[in-house]
């Protein structure tokens, strides 16, 4: 009898301890991300990124800041450190592409360029 009760009260404390994480929706993943990069704030960027298990090359394509990629809208709001954060993180032939829209007096438009040339 006291084995049965053991297992009923272990079996119960394991059913109610099992928590499930909420699932984070896309557009507070854009919404964050693109918060980040307007105040240059390249710490908790990567620390989001790290938590919600995301790289920068994975989701580079499917966000839009103001209309623009998130290299243009680094560029426009002189968002340097996590601009060359996502230059060193994105592979050359995305940066290459992307290099047109960078405006050239931005500091972003030098790294993104010497990216591409190495």
């Amino acid at each position: 009898m006291k084995k049965l009760l053991l297992a009923s009260t272990i079996t119960a404390l394991l059913l109610t301890s099992v928590v499930t994480a909420p699932k984070v929706q896309a557009a507070n993943i854009a919404k964050s991300v693109c918060e980040y990069v307007a105040a240059d704030n390249k710490k908790r960027m990567r620390s989001f990124l790290k938590s919600n298990k995301l790289k920068i090359r994975k989701i580079f394509k499917g966000i839009q800041c103001n209309g623009q990629n998130l290299l243009q809208f680094a560029a426009s709001k002189g968002s340097v450190k996590t601009g060359t954060l996502m230059i060193s993180k994105l592979p050359k032939k995305t940066v290459s592409a992307n290099l047109a829209l960078i405006n050239e007096e931005s500091p972003l438009y030098g790294a993104a360029n010497a990216r591409v040339s190495s």
